[in-house]
């Protein structure tokens, strides 16, 4: 038995987020189906962090075991030639280790990084419908990046997390945030250890009320504190929103993508 890892890069605005339902529409119904077709057996895959309807990856990545014995470029290929246009497979790799030992998309992942992409202008763009959030106010990002910093660091991240959000602890490890203006793009990067539901969507949406002058950056302090999800902004819109790379120890030798797909913002 093999376990075989897949670098899986998609457009979200066609799907109905990443895990599968009854009904269908979702990223990981369609990869499987596309699995099936290429291997003509049943392979139901782990991912390392599930996305919600209309948000984007640069880097999902996922795990499956299988007896079938094909090359790691067969897997790239063969998938994808089942696969719909929003949605490719970039990579494979047969994973080291044994049953003891073995590689686990999501419980190997030691960090997460997503980008949020804000297009910044009086009027919206048709070309970036689906692919950035859109603020028509101006934004002042040092006082976002001075409100950033507050969140750095171990917390309790209550006041970000999503009613519906299953995760066991509200506790998590913010590693970075950067934020970084392009002409009338705003990319706003955040890594930590792992994410609760809607908690980037949620803090990118409290950093625009400070960035527009509503609020000091001090107040994102307040919020982190109050541990309380009716004082932060609003859950901001899911376009501009990128699973963008999963870190994990060198051991397990994926072949991931240096650039993380986002030189198309340079």
């Amino acid at each position: 038995m093999k376990r075989i890892a897949l670098g899986v890069q998609y457009d979200g605005a066609l799907w109905r987020g990443w895990q599968t339902q009854p009904s269908g529409g979702t990223v990981q119904d369609t990869l499987e189906a596309a699995l099936k077709r290429f291997a003509l057996v049943d392979i139901g895959t782990t991912c390392a962090g599930r996305t919600d309807a209309g948000v984007h990856a640069l880097e999902q990545v996922v795990h499956f075991d299988t007896e079938l014995d094909r090359e790691m470029f067969s897997w790239v290929r063969g998938v994808n030639a089942f696969l719909p246009p929003s949605i490719a497979v970039r990579w494979a790799c047969e994973t080291p280790g044994d049953r003891l030992d073995a590689f686990h998309a999501r419980f190997s992942a030691t960090a997460r990084t997503y980008h949020y992409v804000i297009y910044n202008h009086p009027v919206r763009s048709p070309l970036l419908a689906g692919k950035a959030g859109w603020v028509f106010r101006p934004l002042q990002i040092e006082p976002m990046r001075t409100a950033a910093a507050h969140l750095l660091g171990t917390h309790d991240f209550s006041a970000f997390r999503a009613a519906e959000c299953q995760a066991k602890s509200p506790v998590k490890t913010m590693h970075d945030i950067r934020i970084e203006r392009r002409s009338a793009l705003i990319v706003v990067t955040l890594t930590a250890n792992a994410f609760l539901h809607h908690m980037v969507r949620n803090i990118v949406g409290s950093l625009i009320v400070v960035g527009n002058g509503n609020q000091k950056p001090e107040w994102m302090a307040e919020i982190l504190a109050s541990r309380n999800r009716s004082l932060a902004a609003p859950t901001f819109m899911p376009d501009g929103l990128y699973l963008a790379k999963i870190a994990y120890d060198p051991k397990w030798q994926l072949p991931q993508e240096a650039s993380a797909g986002m030189s198309w913002l340079a």
